[in-house]
């Protein structure tokens, strides 16, 4: 391809002109419509370049630790924090009034504006706020101090200050043995938590099912009957055993805690206030100004694994959201599993099988409307159905001795796939119908010449070649369905769920529990929170993951689709 010269790029740029004197429209041609396409698309792949660049540098960057500045103010306080960002701003008259003649002018000469920080100040529950405006006239020095330290917390969020004490079964111990401590602390606080959920909640759930067997022995046979005493003599033998168990188990649990509370940390921030908290309840800790690039990335990398491994906390605002990606992931799995065979078998009758007519147009039409109706409707009509008439159904039939309490009669895992199964089983139907109608119909007619049938030739000629086509419609849905939000809110989505839909306790898959999702704890995060700010760096950093889920979920049926188009190339006649 040889490069374009000067002057034949002035020929080209004078081309229309050119066109127009020699008498030849332009219009007829087609080139403004072209030219118009041309720049409509390019716009929109700026905006969406733009956006995902938004979301990814922000999410990225959200976890990099960040310097601590210690301001000390022309009043003579002094403040501690993170600087977050910074803004122009016009100053009230009351807070000019306040200041002296230069800065006024100084004020003036930038048309009335003035500039202001935001620093992430942390320590709530002395401040009562986290994060705190300094406008740059009222900064008479910025320093960074080696010693002071940003600890996360387990709760009331960061901590910035200084160390003052450790104390190991409490006795004072240099802070140089932080680490070492830290680490038997943290283990510690760990056995606590295995024992507090997973082994005593295992206990509980027994001492639970004990309690229904007996009760439906109640509905079953009557108070009154040997089988209803039977049954509650052998649960009795067992909550013996069970009450031992627990007693065990509640025991190692207090005296752990007891160690922990005579492991301690105290803190002071940069007023004198000083702070003792257990060491268990330090997540992180680390010296903000004194960190070289390895140590600041060795942070970074702890806090990734922390947002992908763990739960939430402090409203979550932080810690991580491993239970929100195995939600999303395990709904958008079953929704797919739901919506395929039934949107398939739809689209196949509809095409193959369907005598067309004025019902099968109105059924089409109808269709194509399902895939206009906003997702809300869906929610509402899948709490209404899924919960309370079916759920509430198996619920009447199979788990009698749990009601009032309902087991299925609520939101779900279950019911908030099918809910999002409805929404996009158009998508699939009407994917899955065009791929059908690709198929050249003179192979369906040489598979039935050769003596096929014509479910045989469905199956072995029709379907592979329009599969395809078929995943594509998949992909649509996967990701339509894995970013609702509104339907979720109504059948099955929580702020937070201590307990996931698959466990060790059987029948090891609960569809009938709650469950967190990606979209909602954006949600949640940036409008439900009790400072929008704390919430803003999770929030960018969710919808990053969110995005990069849907995207490795689509990628992966992209590539079966790949494979299935080259399977079948050529090999049409």
């Amino acid at each position: 391809m040889t490069a374009i010269t000067a002057h034949e790029g002035k020929a080209m740029a004078g081309a229309p002109a050119r066109l127009r004197r020699q008498g030849v429209d332009i219009s007829a041609r087609g080139e403004p419509f072209l030219w118009g396409l041309g720049g409509a698309l390019a716009f929109g792949v700026v905006m969406i370049l733009g956006f995902l660049f938004i979301v990814f540098w922000n999410g990225a960057t959200t976890f990099w630790p960040g310097p601590i500045d210690l301001v000390t103010l022309t009043a003579g306080e002094r403040i501690a924090g993170e600087p977050t960002r910074s803004e122009d701003y016009r100053p009230t008259t009351s807070q000019l009034a306040e200041l002296d003649d230069a800065t006024r002018a100084r004020i003036a000469a930038r048309d009335g504006f003035a500039t202001r920080t935001l620093y992430r100040v942390g320590n709530f529950d002395i401040y009562g706020e986290d994060f705190r405006w300094v406008s740059d006239f009222q900064v008479s020095r910025r320093e960074q101090p080696a010693d002071l330290a940003l600890v996360e917390r387990l709760e009331w969020g960061v901590f910035i200050g200084q160390i003052k004490a450790v104390t190991v079964d409490d006795k004072a111990v240099e802070t140089a043995t932080f680490a070492t401590a830290h680490k038997v602390a943290r283990q510690r606080w760990l056995r606590i938590a295995d024992i507090e959920r997973d082994e005593i909640g295992a206990v509980n759930h027994r001492m639970e099912q004990g309690r229904l067997e007996v009760r439906r022995a109640e509905l079953d046979h009557g108070k009154s009957s040997p089988a209803y005493a039977r049954i509650a003599a052998e649960v009795a033998k067992r909550e013996q055993s069970l009450g031992i168990d627990y007693a065990k188990l509640s025991a190692e649990a207090q005296r752990l805690r007891a160690e922990a509370a005579r492991t301690r940390l105290t803190l002071a921030e940069i007023g004198g206030k000083e702070k003792t908290i257990p060491l268990s309840a330090v997540v992180r800790l680390y010296p903000a100004n004194a960190l070289g690039p390895m140590d600041k990335l060795g942070v970074y990398l702890s806090r990734w694994w922390e947002f992908l491994s763990d739960e939430p906390r402090e409203a979550n605002t932080e810690g991580g959201v491993w239970p929100a990606i195995f939600g999303t992931f395990a709904m958008t799995l079953l929704m797919v599993i739901v919506v395929a065979p039934f949107g398939v078998i739809t689209a196949l009758y509809l095409r193959e099988y369907a005598r067309q007519g004025r019902l099968v147009t109105i059924v089409r039409i109808s269709v194509n409307n399902l895939a206009g109706v906003p997702s809300i409707v869906y929610g509402a009509f899948g709490l209404g159905f899924f919960a309370y008439i079916l759920g509430g159904s198996i619920d009447q039939f199979f788990y009698p001795e749990r009601l009032p309490s309902p087991t299925f009669g609520t939101g779900g895992l279950l019911w908030s796939s099918l809910t999002l199964a409805l929404l996009t089983v158009p998508v699939v139907i009407v994917a899955t119908e065009e791929a059908l109608a690709a198929v050249p119909r003179s192979m369906r007619e040489g598979s039935l010449a050769c003596g096929a049938s014509k479910w045989q030739t469905i199956l072995n000629i029709v379907l592979p070649r329009a599969m395809p086509g078929i995943m594509t419609g998949l992909i649509l849905a996967m990701a339509r369905g894995a970013g609702e939000v509104a339907p979720l809110m109504l059948v099955g989505v929580v702020k937070l769920a201590p307990e996931l839909p698959i466990d060790g306790i059987f029948p090891y898959v609960h569809l009938e529990r709650s469950f967190m999702h990606l979209g909602f704890h954006i949600y949640d995060v940036g409008f439900q929170s009790r400072n929008s700010e704390a919430g803003k760096p999770m929030v960018f950093v969710t919808t990053m993951l969110l995005i990069a889920l849907i995207a490795t979920m689509n990628a992966s049926a992209i590539v079966i689709r790949n494979r299935l188009k080259r399977k079948f190339v050529g090999s049409q006649f």
